[in-house]
């Protein structure tokens, strides 16, 4: 049965502002999905609230509301487009289902005729309501671990003094294990389960026996009208059952499964899939698994929806799961689409991966003062990497490379922890980084069988570690020029950087790197091909190993590079890596039309990230993809094999920016603007010497390398203080003290955490308020695209601040100083691309704060609120192919627009939720109003001073 010709306009619903547990892998669904039913010839209208995504790009859509998720809108669009047949809900996460299911009760999508397509109601209603969901695992035979449901709290009393402890409970229709936790004693029984009946909007939750030490595995299938169901991928979480899927470290494909266990999960999985409802579409399934040789399976819990495993199942295995899933939910069968990679087998197969993949989650834990720091059933991470290698080993060390924590990889950079106690109790209570701390304890002699007693991870893990472990030992008894080629050759295999080598070795890394070169021990590239090299693949993807040499019948050597360069002029475009706390989707947006705009040049573009849920590691965004860790060794192997014009580093946040000075030193051109304007911005000292030149105010400053020199300094300077460690993102270890002991604390603590940085103290601008500019130069002529004025007083990071477009109460004086400093500094740094200058104003002065010659978190709020492309624009001054005056600006904005951040407090109770310099919102949404007099805007001038932290 082919595509359902009564269906021509579909709404797609988003997922809102990024929010931990919910963040851009529904950006990535919800512009394949865009995309995959425009192919198909239908008109696509869009409502999502986050102006960051490049999934409200108005090119992604036919029409892309910027609307707040909720019923009252929903009506609007449905009046305004009355042409609107069906429904897809599936891929803006939980958010859009709880919306879709409020619209079902509400009579909505009746009254207008619209259908729900992708899922049904009582899918949803089955696989999110706990009791309805045990009650079906009963009806079709599939195990469950024993459960009941309480709807209020006496009820949930009697239910744990029928079980006994430990316990879990789970809320309904929630997301990221909100309100979820383990209960191991009796006392915190109580206020645990109020919080998950508080946490649920029906106030219900289930109350089930803990499977402590279990195994979890997740399966990510698709299923047509026709009953088809392929399963896409098998994913294996390291963690046993207890941290919460999204907070694991997991592997693909399933590593320690054996085949009849497998088979059985299989068939369970597609029984549950075809039990929960008729519809087309993705799903992922949870199981828990017995950790003996009985691999007794239970069924946790199934959600008929894209996930954040099925970003990653479609980054690990080349298969677009939101893309096919859209075109199954207009009626296609799996045997009528095309495999996207191969474009010659059909989408009915199941990919087959000839290499590993391991996913490491990112956490943002120092941003969130007294926050528990243990994992568990709550979702605590703010974004994720991938790495993808030849062997279990190599992809850990490769997403360890990728995570941007000052770490080489596992172990050999002197940064492991030596003490026992600290050791045994982060393995018992489990931390963010158990994924070093396991190799540490290893390190430190602690029998693996112990490891295993205390985190129940499987051996065979452990095992993995303990050889790379041995590996080092061996390869510290040698001297560079004595370690012999086959160990090398291993420990590149094994993914070991040549940093950490040259550690072992007591040398320089460039020196392990010229050791390699010698040798020719060089990075071959494979394509992520999903069927492992059975057909030919069509689409670019790669990721780098290496291999042994294979001597050909003619005595020649060689190794097997999959990846061909072509003749044309190549740009490289840095991506941002994991998503954090001060660096998030925005970076990805940029990237995206920075690889858009590239190619409308006539270059082959080439894109470098190791961040799973984002478009920008899609495989058809950019000419060649290199999922590969934003990190030197890689990136200029990749360089060095592609001889690109140069690379563009201003997109990728301060990720990319920070990989500026090495690409300038070994003399690869950077786009743009240049690495020692960059550097200049950067560095407080020439930077407030040019301000000076330029005659344009800064806050009195000073820098400190010692508590000594700063209180010595504060004399000077005056109370209040501002200090900061330079070369941060974010605002990290930035905080407003007001006298010398809390100066003296902070300093040694900065100090302590990042040692042998500069620290800078400024005068705070007590009660100023503060602003920002957003412009695009050539280094000739400067356009400002952007000025906004923030409602929170000076001294609230500007990521936590609500900002206006344009400014609501600046008059012309204190305009002008703004438009005339901005142009002033964007040509005196030679800015060719973008830059984000942020002001305070003062008694009608306004005085400079900081410039960053790059993209920033605001030019897609702008570009959104316009209506108009800068990023597009700049890239291509960046490139030389057009000057400012090429374009014509035009923008549009009826009224204001305000960029309100979002914060996710509650993952973290007990927290302290006041603002101050340091960053601590994980995304944001866009608020258009007409005029000052709105209530959402009087409300939130209203309680402008409220959060700010001394």
């Amino acid at each position: 049965m082919p595509k359902d010709t009564s269906i021509k306009t579909v709404l797609i619903i988003g997922s809102g502002p990024i929010i931990i547990g919910q963040a851009c892998e529904f950006d990535y669904a919800g512009s394949q999905s865009a995309r995959s039913l425009r192919e198909e010839g239908i008109k696509v209208i869009l409502i999502n609230s986050n102006p960051a995504t490049i999934m409200t790009d108005p090119s992604m859509a036919d029409h892309v509301y910027l609307k707040p998720l909720n019923t009252k809108s929903i009506i609007e669009i449905l009046k305004a487009h009355p042409e609107i047949d069906a429904v897809l809900p599936t891929m803006g996460g939980q958010t859009a289902l709880n919306l879709c299911l409020e619209a079902e009760e509400k009579g909505i999508w009746a009254d207008f005729n619209v259908r729900l397509i992708g899922v049904d109601v009582n899918a949803i209603n089955i696989t999110e309501d706990r009791e309805q969901f045990k009650q079906l695992l009963e009806k079709i035979g599939i195990p469950a671990a024993p459960a009941k449901t309480a709807t209020s709290f006496l009820k949930g009393k009697e239910i744990a003094q029928e079980f006994g402890f430990p316990l879990v409970i789970r809320p309904s229709f929630t997301l990221g294990g909100s309100g979820a936790s383990f209960v191991h004693r009796k006392e915190d029984f109580d206020e645990l389960l109020t919080r998950g009946l508080e946490a649920s909007p029906i106030h219900e939750v289930l109350i089930d026996k803990a499977l402590l030490g279990w195994k979890e595995y997740e399966l990510e299938l698709l299923r047509d009208k026709n009953d088809n169901v392929v399963i896409i991928c098998s994913i294996e979480n390291m963690d046993p059952m207890g941290i919460h899927t999204g907070d694991s470290i997991t592997v693909a494909p399933a590593m320690t499964l054996s085949d009849r266990t497998y088979q059985k999960m299989r068939d369970m999985a597609i029984k549950m899939m075809r039990s929960i409802g008729n519809f087309a579409g993705g799903c992922n399934v949870q199981f828990a698994v017995s950790p003996d040789e009985k691999e007794d399976i239970v069924a946790i819990e199934i959600n008929p929806r894209v996930s954040r495993s099925s970003a990653l199942a479609s980054k690990a295995t080349g298969y677009p799961i939101a893309k096919i899933a859209s075109k199954l939910a207009l009626g296609y069968h799996l045997d009528e689409l095309m495999n996207q990679i191969t474009k010659s087998t059909s989408a009915l197969f199941e990919p087959t991966l000839d290499y590993v993949i391991v996913k490491i989650p990112r956490w943002n834990f120092d941003k969130f003062e007294g926050a528990e720091r243990t994992l568990g059933l709550q979702m605590k991470s703010v974004g994720e990497v991938m790495g993808i290698g030849r062997s279990f080993q190599e992809a850990l060390h490769k997403a360890t490379q990728s995570l941007e924590i000052k770490r080489n990889g596992l172990g050999a950079d002197g940064k492991g922890y030596t003490n026992y106690d600290q050791i045994i109790d982060k393995l018992t209570n489990p931390s963010w980084d158990r994924v070093f701390v396991l190799y540490d304890a290893i390190q430190m002699g602690i029998p693996l069988n112990r490891i295993h007693e205390i985190t129940k991870i499987d051996m065979w893990f452990l095992r993995q570690y303990e050889e790379l472990y041995t590996l080092e030992k061996e390869i510290s008894t040698f001297k560079l020029d004595t370690l012999p080629k086959e160990l090398l050759l291993e420990a590149k295999q094994k993914g070991f950087a040549d940093r950490q080598i040259a550690y072992m070795l007591g040398c320089l890394e460039s020196q392990v790197y010229n050791k390699r070169e010698e040798m020719g021990i060089k990075r071959v590239y494979k394509l992520v091909d999903t069927c492992a090299a059975e057909f030919e693949a069509k689409t670019p993807y790669y990721y780098s190993t290496f291999e042994e040499e294979i001597e050909k019948a003619d005595g020649t050597r060689y190794v097997h590079n999959e990846s061909i360069v072509s003749d044309r002029k190549k740009v490289v475009v840095l991506g941002s890596g994991p998503n954090r706390i001060g660096q998030g989707i925005e970076f990805d947006y940029s990237c995206v039309h920075g690889v858009l705009a590239a190619s409308e040049c006539g270059y082959e573009t080439i894109m470098i990230n190791c961040n799973p849920e984002t478009v920008s590691t899609d495989f058809d965004t950019a000419d060649k993809l290199y999922f590969e860790p934003v990190f030197w060794e890689h990136i200029y192997d990749i360089i060095r094999h592609e001889k690109p014009e140069g690379v563009i580093v201003q997109l990728g946040g301060q990720t990319a920016l920070k990989l500026a000075e090495k690409l300038d030193r070994y003399g690869i051109k950077i786009l743009g603007t240049s690495f020692e304007a960059l550097d200049l911005a950067e560095d407080r000292g020439r930077f407030s010497e040019l301000l000076t030149e330029l005659k344009i105010p800064f806050p009195k400053f000073g820098v400190a390398s010692s508590a000594e020199e700063a209180v010595t300094l504060a004399d000077d300077l005056d109370f209040p203080l501002l200090v900061r460690p330079s070369y941060v993102l974010g605002g990290q270890g930035m905080k407003i003290v007001i006298n010398k002991q809390e100066l003296e604390e902070h300093v040694i603590d900065l100090l302590k955490s990042i040692p042998g940085n500069k620290l800078l103290l400024d005068h705070y601008l007590d009660g100023a308020i503060e602003a920002e500019a957003d412009a695009i130069c050539d280094g000739e002529d400067v356009y400002i695209i952007g000025i906004m004025e923030h409602i929170e007083p000076c001294g609230v990071h500007s990521g936590d601040s609500n900002a206006t477009l344009p400014p609501f109460n600046l008059g012309e004086f204190v305009m002008q100083q703004i438009k005339d400093h901005t142009r002033k500094i964007a040509l005196a740094l030679k800015t060719v691309g973008l830059i984000n200058i942020q002001f305070a104003i003062k008694d009608d002065t306004v005085y400079i704060i900081e410039a960053n010659p790059r993209a920033s978190r605001t030019v897609p709020f702008i570009a959104k609120a316009y209506g108009e492309p800068y990023v597009n624009y700049a890239t291509k001054i960046m490139l030389g192919e057009k000057k400012v005056k090429d374009f014509t600006f035009n923008p549009q904005l009826k009224g204001y627009a305000i960029k309100q951040p979002v914060f996710s407090f509650n993952k973290f109770p007990g927290v302290n939720k006041k603002l101050g310099p340091e960053m601590k919102s994980t995304g944001e949404s866009i608020l258009f109003i007409d005029d000052l007099k709105d209530d959402q805007f009087y409300e939130l001038y209203s309680r402008r001073k409220m959060y700010l932290s001394k």
